[in-house]
């Protein structure tokens, strides 16, 4: 299930790069004006990113019992000790 949950993600996000990158290269507009565009919309993709990693991560958290894989290397670590 998690593994279908990982490729709907990607395919969202392969997606929304190939409809950016479209709208972006078709739209009638000035090089300054799609720069900024592209700054734009790579910063709303970057923030959009993080939240979905924080969302995955507490998901992982909330599913393993392990804060961060920090604690999970330095519980290893101490085993082999």
């Amino acid at each position: 299930m998690s593994e279908n949950n990982g490729d709907l993600l990607a395919g969202f996000i392969i997606g929304g790069l190939i409809g950016i990158t479209l709208g972006i290269l078709f739209a009638p507009k000035s090089g300054k004006e799609t720069r900024e565009d592209i700054k734009r919309k790579a910063d709303e993709l970057i923030i959009k990113a993080k939240e979905e990693y924080e969302k995955a991560a507490r998901k992982y958290n909330e599913v393993s019992g392990v804060e961060s894989f920090r604690d999970y290397r330095a519980g290893e670590n101490e085993e082999l000790v």
